[in-house]
């Protein structure tokens, strides 16, 4: 694991380009950023409501925020160009399956093309930059099997939204293999890797269709939380978890820009992948009320009942382990939602809390 001391001397100081930076996950790790020193620069869309996490800890504050949409390749190459980062952290992204049922031309264009927008502006700049690409778990042909996916094993996705993330992994694949070589590096100056991620939880996420957001919804309204999947088992993690991991392998990609030029699955160790019910029986012993019902009917969209990933390659090669079992995952995820401090307060310690816990004394 890294501490945070070793995160602050690696980015303080350093010029870093978070794109969905407004996001989710995007605003954990701008808060990350922003405690180590980093000079930021953030590209998304704008938050959609007044109640996302990145408008509650006033995330204008932590960076320079350009509001703009991803799939304007031209403006990409712009900012790059402009910017020069030494760091890129590439998250926008259409995040949602549902969404990409209802809107798949839309999940294609901002999470494939956009990808495609970074990899490309990326030629044309001189400058050394390291560049983690951040795609899904969902990246792999799932045929419901029990078995845990390897990063060689075959990409595919039912789904748009998951065919999307697959089709990201080619398209960084290409461009690493015909235009940023590790083999020549001391030429472009590009190391570019790509790390797969989901079912992530933690405080801040209000999003629509997603398990967390609806408990704590169900649970402030006192009302039964409903199951539409409950079987369904996934590597659930904190969001700190992947964050974490993505700072550990921008570091050491800074000190060997030829070594770790691939791809890495990032999740729980097996035992924690756990199912849609266990989870939200976890969150309502934590909560320590509620109840929930399972939805009556099948649900309208696929999605696999099975998700499990192999993490050995970023253990091995990276020395990188979850720090959280998925109970402490989700009683710290609950905690948070049910702790009326201010946002910005509660990430912070959050944040202090993991690395220094994580860390090797």
């Amino acid at each position: 694991m890294v501490s945070f001391n070793e995160i602050r001397s690696c980015f303080e100081g350093k010029k870093v380009l978070l794109t969905g930076h407004t996001g989710f996950k995007g605003t954990w790790l701008l808060q990350i950023l922003s405690m180590a020193g980093a000079d930021i620069t953030g590209l998304a869309l704008a938050p959609e409501t007044e109640n996302d996490l990145y408008v509650q800890v006033n995330g204008d504050r932590l960076c320079h925020s350009i509001i703009h949409d991803i799939r304007d390749a031209k403006k990409v190459r712009d900012i790059i160009a402009q910017t020069r980062p030494d760091f890129i952290f590439h998250l926008a992204a259409q995040p949602l399956v549902l969404k990409g049922y209802n809107e798949p031309l839309y999940t294609f264009e901002v999470n494939t093309q956009g990808t495609a927008n970074v990899m490309d502006a990326l030629r044309f700049t001189d400058h050394p930059c390291v560049a983690v690409m951040i795609t899904t778990d969902k990246v792999y042909e799932n045929h419901d099997e029990p078995c845990a996916f390897k990063e060689s094993d075959k990409l595919g996705g039912y789904d748009p939204y998951s065919a999307s993330k697959a089709a990201c992994e080619i398209v960084i694949n290409s461009y690493r293999s015909s235009f940023f070589n590790p083999d020549k590096y001391s030429i472009h100056r590009k190391s570019i890797a790509s790390v797969r991620a989901g079912n992530v939880i933690g405080g801040g996420d209000f999003s629509a269709n997603r398990i967390i957001p609806d408990i704590v919804r169900s649970l402030k309204h006192d009302e039964s939380i409903l199951l539409r999947n409950p079987h369904a088992t996934r590597p659930w993690q904190h969001v700190i978890e992947p964050l974490g991991a993505y700072l550990l392998l921008a570091m050491r990609m800074a000190e060997s820009p030829e070594k770790f030029n691939t791809s890495y699955n990032i999740g729980p160790y097996l035992q924690d992948v756990i199912s849609v019910e266990a989870l939200t029986q976890i969150a309502i012993q934590t909560a320590g009320r509620g109840q929930y019902h399972l939805a009556d009917v099948v649900p309208e969209f696929h999605e696999a009942a099975t998700l499990m990933l192999d993490i050995s390659k970023i253990s091995s090669e990276l020395g990188w382990t979850p720090h959280y079992s998925s109970q402490e995952a989700i009683a710290h995820t609950i905690a948070w939602y049910m702790d009326d401090r201010d946002a910005s307060i509660k990430c912070i310690e959050h944040i202090r809390d993991y690395f220094q816990n994580s860390s090797p004394a």
